[in-house]
């Protein structure tokens, strides 16, 4: 639930206001993805601290405090009428939902499951992908019923009324703290050690600290993998009514391709999530960056209603595996003590990615009239992803 209410600051879910502001306040597109791309940018660099928190005070505080701001900063939202102001909830709603909505649930899953960590992102990720269906289709319905500010309005009370208040009875750090282990093992020593010797910890239990962690090769290239489909999935996303609308397809369709993404992805990330139990993590982002390559080609010839629904597809596909696959790779490689602190890292560089991903794109279009030179111009970001997966080896610590 925590990742299905991060939706009101994700991209998806802001791509439907976008053309609202412009029309309303005539702002330009440049203007807009300029403050939208800062906000973010700011945002992102704050990510760190909320890391930090998350190892200090744990995930039920940190979940229930966040949900309260969170609903907050949508309610100001609803009040946006200057570009100053726009600035500023773009920051609430990118640190708050985008950021630390998604940072809180992946760092507390990491901290129950162990064995079946991977299956257990994929149940995870069912709200992230639920969030990315149902989001634009609800906004874009809520826009032209009651408009924009009550769109806004509306998640705000969700989250304070129903959220805030299930994170509070619902949430319990880790398994520890109630008696139990993580995988509802009944007891982390192994039966047939022998007496007087420590039990071996299991292999993902190995932990790093934050300091430990940046002297590998394998944290960098992982950094880039995760700041690479960030970039490029965020300047597609809110850009897309725009691209399909040069294209001649319809905002509807472009609603419509959102969700179809969000509708594949769900079955993917479940298969994903078995599948990295099996193999080698950093070889299935070898195969995301491979398809993303595909999608950026596909986007040029995209101008019909078939096309349009093959690109959702093939979207949904990249996006099941991305969503396994770079979540699970830091517990896996860097083990639970300290993985708010290090995904705390991750998270800024997903904000980041996500922060440069709309500027390029809209700059793009007010200077050349087109979005094609900037979709053949970002194939070199995911064949960079393709060179440091394969570098990102997991790391054995002395």
């Amino acid at each position: 639930m925590g990742i299905f209410f991060s939706g009101p600051g994700q991209t998806y879910s802001n791509s439907m206001f976008i053309d609202e502001y412009i029309n309303e306040f005539g702002w330009s597109r440049s203007q807009v993805s300029g403050v939208y791309s800062t906000a973010t940018l700011i945002a992102g660099f704050t990510m760190m601290l909320v890391g930090r928190f998350i190892d200090r005070f744990g995930q039920r505080t940190m979940m229930v405090s966040v949900g309260l701001l969170f609903g907050l900063a949508l309610l100001y939202n609803s009040m946006v009428t200057s570009i100053g102001m726009l600035a500023v909830g773009f920051f609430l709603i990118r640190l708050l939902g985008q950021g630390s909505m998604t940072l809180i649930p992946k760092t507390l899953v990491a901290q129950w499951f162990i064995k079946k960590r991977g299956r257990a992102f994929s149940f995870m990720t069912l709200g992230s992908f639920l969030s990315a269906m149902l989001f634009p289709i609800i906004n874009a319905w809520l826009i032209q019923t009651w408009g924009w500010e009550f769109a806004w309005r509306f998640w705000a009370v969700l989250i304070l009324l129903l959220f805030v208040p299930m994170a509070f009875f619902g949430v319990r750090n880790k398994p520890e703290d109630i008696g139990l282990k993580p995988d509802g093992e009944k007891s982390p020593v192994d039966p047939h050690t022998q007496p007087g010797l420590q039990p071996t910890l299991p292999e993902a239990e190995v932990s790093w600290t934050l300091k430990e962690a940046v002297h590998t090769r394998a944290f960098w290239a992982i950094l880039i993998c995760v700041g690479i489909p960030a970039m490029v999935n965020t300047g597609i996303t809110f850009h897309i009514i725009s691209i399909f609308g040069s294209n001649e397809l319809s905002p509807e369709i472009a609603a419509m391709v959102l969700s179809l993404m969000a509708l594949v992805g769900i079955p993917m990330s479940f298969v994903s999530g078995f599948v990295t139990e099996k193999i080698k993590t950093n070889y299935l982002l070898v195969g995301i960056f491979v398809i993303e390559i595909i999608l950026l080609l596909l986007l040029l010839i995209t101008n019909n209603f078939a096309m349009a629904i093959v690109f959702g597809v093939i979207w949904g596909v990249a996006n099941g595996f991305e969503r396994i696959g770079l979540n699970i790779i830091w517990p896996d490689y860097f083990g639970r003590a300290h993985i708010g602190s290090i995904n705390g890292v991750a998270s800024t560089m997903m904000v980041l990615g996500s922060a440069f991903g709309p500027l390029p794109f809209g700059f793009g279009f007010d200077t050349f009239g087109s979005y094609g030179p900037v979709l053949i111009a970002s194939i070199a970001f995911p064949v960079i992803g393709i060179v440091c997966a394969l570098l990102a080896t997991k790391p054995e610590k002395a």
